[in-house]
């Protein structure tokens, strides 16, 4: 019997993603993990207030700037940074978030569990991907 795998699902489900901390250097983990993950098909968005584009999409300073509806949202910022950015995920109804590696904050995690987000922590979307989908 197949176990159910809920990343999978989410990954499966998922169109558009905001990365949050996206960097337009090539040389950073938010950038790779977002130009993976844009050439596995999902329309990235960056939303970082310091840069003005990254991988050919406008960046926007906040999640409540996006215009758009997003599906997921991917954390690449410390972990004291998480609780706004939960606050803002649960601000524009965003039904997922995704704190990467290392990105470990259980009081912001439990407070979009108790908003109705489906919570990953401290894992690389990259290798869950790549893991399910190689």
């Amino acid at each position: 019997m197949m176990q159910s795998d809920p990343i999978r699902d989410l990954l499966s489900h998922v169109k558009t993603i905001a990365v949050v901390g996206l960097s337009d250097s090539p040389m950073r983990p938010s950038h790779g993990v977002s130009a993976y993950m844009q050439v596995q098909g999902y329309r990235i968005i960056p939303v970082n207030p310091k840069i003005a584009e990254a991988l050919g999409e406008k960046s926007y300073p906040s999640l409540l700037e996006v215009p758009e509806k997003i599906d997921l949202v991917d954390v690449f910022r410390r972990p004291e940074f998480v609780d706004e950015i939960v606050e803002q995920a649960i601000q524009v109804k965003i039904p997922a978030i995704w704190l990467q590696e290392d990105v470990i904050n259980e009081r912001a995690a439990g407070r979009a569990r108790e908003a109705g987000m489906f919570v990953v922590m401290d894992r690389c979307i990259l290798k869950e991907h790549r893991a399910r989908f190689g």
